[in-house]
Order: C-alpha cells, then sequence, then structure tokens
C-alpha cells in the first residue's frame, strides 16, 4: 500500500476522510485491463468513484457526506444544455489522471459532497453512485407506466435498477442472470421471472428471449451476449438501454433484429445529476442498499477485495479506510 504525503484542500475544495469506497466492474477494467474502452492508464492510479466520507475540516466540519465523483467544468456546451455526464471536459474519480477514493483522505470539490442524512450508513452512501447509474438508465428507459421490462443481467446495478423498476409500477418484470446467487438476489428483490440465459444440463437450448415481448429491456452486462438477449426480449418499436461497458470497447449486434424491430437504442454514459434523488430514495426506504454489500475490507486488504470481486461469488464488495 503506497504511503503519499498528507493531502491538501485547494480553492473551493474540502478535505474528506473516506469510509467506504464500494468496487465497480469499471475498477476492475482498469484492475485487469489498465483500460476501460479508448482510455488507457498513463500513470499509476488511485481506483474508486463509489464513496462517502466525513468532512475533516472547516465549516461543515464532522457532516457525513457522499462523494460525488463526476467533476464536470460547467462551462461548456452541454454543461450548459444541463447534460453534465456529457461534459467535454469532465473529470472522474478514478479515472484517467484523476486520483480516486481508495485512500484514507481526499480532498474533493465541496459542492460534489451531498449531506447523508443519519438513517443513510456510510456503506449505504457508498450505493449511491451504483443507484445513480440504475436511476438515470430508467430515466433514458422511459418506461410506460404499468409496462414491462427485461434486466439482463444481475450485478448490484441490475438488482438495484430491479428494485426502482418495481417501484415505477412496471406490470411484469423478467431477470436475465448465469449466476445462481444474483438471479435468487433479483427474485428477492422483485423480478417476477428470472431466467438462467444458457442451456441447462436437462436442455439442448436456452430459453426463447422472443417470446418476452418486453417493452423496454436492460441490458446490464457489458457483453455482445447480453445485448443480443436484450434484443430479442424487446418487443418490435420497443427500447434497448445499453449499460454495460465492454471490456474490448465494442459492441456488435446483428443488424437485421435491431432493424427489423425498428429498436430504439440508448446508450448510458454514468448518471446525470440525481444523487439528491438518490439519497431521497434511500432515505425513504424505496430501494435496499446495505443488503447488496456482501463483503466489506479494510484497505489495507484492498487486494484481496479486488480479487474477492472478480470471482463475483457474492455481490458487492465495499472497501472501508
Amino acid at each position: 500500500m503506497a504511503h503519499e504525503p498528507e493531502p491538501e484542500a485547494g480553492a473551493g475544495e474540502t478535505l474528506v476522510r473516506v469510509t467506504a469506497v464500494g468496487i465497480c466492474g469499471s475498477d476492475l477494467h482498469w484492475y485487469e485491463d489498465g483500460a476501460i474502452g479508448d482510455a488507457k492508464l498513463e500513470r499509476p492510479l488511485v481506483p474508486g468513484h463509489e464513496g462517502a466520507g466525513v468532512i475533516t475540516s472547516g465549516p461543515r466540519r464532522g457532516e457525513r457526506v457522499a462523494i460525488d465523483p463526476a467533476i464536470p467544468c460547467e462551462t461548456c456546451r452541454t454543461c450548459r444544455e444541463g447534460r453534465q455526464n456529457l461534459c467535454y471536459n469532465i473529470r472522474f474519480s478514478g479515472h484517467g489522471v484523476t486520483d480516486g477514493m481508495l485512500r484514507e483522505v481526499m480532498p474533493w470539490p465541496s459542492h460534489r459532497l451531498h449531506p447523508l442524512p443519519d438513517t443513510v450508513s456510510d456503506v449505504a452512501g457508498a450505493m449511491l453512485e451504483p443507484l445513480g447509474v440504475a436511476l438515470w438508465s430508467l430515466d433514458l428507459g422511459r418506461v410506460p407506466f404499468g409496462g414491462t421490462v427485461a434486466v439482463v443481467g444481475c450485478g448490484p446495478v441490475g438488482l438495484l435498477l430491479i428494485q426502482l423498476l418495481r417501484a415505477a409500477g412496471v406490470s411484469h418484470l423478467i431477470a436475465v442472470e448465469p449466476l445462481m446467487h444474483r438471479r435468487e438476489a433479483a427474485a428477492k428483490w422483485g423480478a417476477d421471472e428470472v431466467l438462467d440465459p444458457y442451456p441447462s444440463a436437462e436442455t439442448a437450448t436456452g430459453p426463447d428471449f422472443s417470446a418476452c415481448g418486453v417493452d423496454v429491456a436492460f441490458e446490464m452486462v457489458g457483453n455482445d451476449d447480453g445485448v443480443r438477449i436484450a434484443m430479442e426480449a424487446v418487443r418490435p418499436g420497443g427500447r434497448v438501454v445499453l449499460g454495460g461497458i465492454p471490456g474490448s470497447d465494442k459492441t456488435t449486434f446483428r443488424a437485421s433484429l435491431a432493424r427489423g424491430k425498428e429498436l430504439e437504442i440508448a446508450m448510458v454514459r454514468r448518471m446525470g445529476e440525481v444523487y439528491p434523488r438518490t439519497i431521497d430514495l434511500a432515505a425513504r426506504g424505496v430501494v435496499a442498499l446495505d443488503p447488496l454489500v456482501t463483503s466489506q475490507m479494510p484497505l489495507a486488504e484492498s487486494a484481496a477485495a479486488f480479487t474477492a470481486a472478480q470471482r463475483r461469488t457474492g455481490l458487492k464488495v465495499v472497501i472501508t479506510p
């Protein structure tokens, strides 16, 4: 574990003692490949973008906060249009050259530190970032009230999306996931139907996803098989939301399948300005965050935490500096 000089807060920044950091699939891309899509590491990077902490100095000293990992420039065209997640000059915690949250103390812009209510734990505060991605995906999905949906991939974001969809009043929710413990979690948190995408020992073929005919399908896997299943599951004229991050920086699908159904395809880029909404949902108990965390480890055991996350034997691994 590296030891660095005590950090100092710059203009407009506040020092935060980090209390919880979740390990995300994109962190695993950095860890395994040294890259995410077209972004490649140019120097050693401190990862971590799902976090909570306590402000250590100034007028907000002692305040528990969720740390919004995105720092948009606020001046480019997309920022002025209210689409800060598409900022041309965005800096993002644990991405590129911006060190992330896997450290004991970090400086961060004060206005990107959101107060946490007492009813939301530090670990749940770290889960607000994946909840935000799920919420933003739901926004992009434009799910009709009482509509039908499929969620392909039931990792933490997929499971949070299932909870949001159930709260949003969908009439039928199909979850698709190869790992049994995640299928069980999907059923626990609201899926009406849970499917294993691959053939079993008893059958020669997997499920017929074209029979699903849902209004909207969400792909939260990051591979072409997940995209195929989502496109097969949605009805003609339906909408497919692609939220997974492919390790190869490529997504391919059958054009005849997508064109034949005249599908609408939406791509997810992190999240919009949704932190206040996620905090409200967590505080009101609309979504369960703490139960998704199946492993907590100290900062000194970060390597073991990443290994545990790679194995995917649990749901969410959180490091507690």
